[in-house]
């Protein structure tokens, strides 16, 4: 998204120098995904909005080859150069490529290592990094393809996925349960928008006991009652107190903690099946900690 941004390509290989340094990278298994069909974006977006993106990227090449500018801001966060359209497909690709494998018992669960994040794309706009809505497009990837009744989304990011609470909020097949700071950008989630939305806004600086109060007396009893028949997690690790991005308290403990709840949750209901994707997490060190922990606990380890 161009020099100095803080959604940038070192994070994907801070988490992967991690995982090698630490072992885990070892025990898992990482096979390679194809890119999202227009179709499998236009599960969670409108196709004007696909092709508004299409039509950017072959913007942002004729302009380059006539020694324009090579990136276009969608807004003052969100930037696009000429190859986010292929990260963008190969990210939604991924989240729907580990769905079939789960569904399909090839994975036992999976952790979608991807950029750019997606749970502020709405359905018809761009915003907050996020061109695509991977999470969203994988859960109705569930419902519309594989026939899967009830799905829920569990969102710890330190921002509200009001992206994914604007596509999923209409459909009861949904549950969207989420945690994050208020207020904050996008200034969005105060109240759930829907009854199968249930936002859980915390104030600047709180820790992670706080949090995981939250998570015991209101999202994991919310969890149980909808009984999902699979689990999707938006995965963000802002929320650690070394992200400057974010201003919570929490660690890798509490990451551990949350990911344990909820996979116990999905052994519960939804025969273990999870698919976790990266959000945010801008803190390098802070971000490949924080995902080492997460996927040791949905690895069993």
């Amino acid at each position: 998204m161009g020099e100095g941004h803080p959604e940038c390509p070192e994070r994907l290989d801070a988490i992967a120098d991690h995982l090698l340094a630490t072992g885990l990278l070892d025990v898992l298994e990482q096979p390679e995904v194809p890119l999202a069909s227009s179709a499998d974006l236009e599960l969670a977006h409108s196709r004007m909005h696909v092709a508004a993106v299409q039509g950017l990227r072959d913007r942002i090449e004729a302009e380059e080859m006539a020694g324009g500018p090579s990136h276009f801001y969608i807004d003052p966060d969100t930037a696009m150069n000429a190859h986010s359209w292929d990260a963008a497909l190969r990210a939604a690709g991924a989240a729907v490529a580990a769905t079939d494998a789960v569904i399909d018992k090839r994975l036992d669960n999976a952790f979608c290592s991807i950029r750019p994040p997606g749970h502020h794309a709405m359905h018809s706009k761009a915003m907050g990094f996020c061109l695509f809505n991977n999470i969203a497009i994988a859960a109705k990837h569930a419902l519309e393809r594989h026939g899967l009744k009830r799905v829920a989304v569990v969102d710890f990011d330190v921002h509200h996925g009001n992206g994914t609470e604007d596509i999923l909020s209409s459909d009861p097949r949904c549950l969207m349960v989420g945690i994050f700071q208020h207020p904050f950008y996008p200034y969005s989630g105060e109240q759930s928008k829907a009854s199968n939305m249930l936002n859980l806004p915390v104030p600047a600086y709180t820790r992670g006991m706080a949090v995981r109060e939250l998570f015991e007396q209101y999202l994991l009893p919310k969890l149980e009652e909808f009984r999902p028949e699979m689990i999707f997690i938006s995965a963000g690790f802002d929320a650690h107190r070394d992200d400057d991005l974010g201003q919570m308290g929490l660690v890798e403990a509490d990451y551990e903690w949350m990911t344990e709840r909820i996979v116990a949750v999905a052994k519960r209901h939804a025969k273990g099946r999870i698919v976790s994707c990266l959000e945010g997490g801008y803190n390098l060190n802070a971000l490949a900690r924080s995902v080492h922990t997460h996927v040791k606990v949905l690895a069993g380890l």
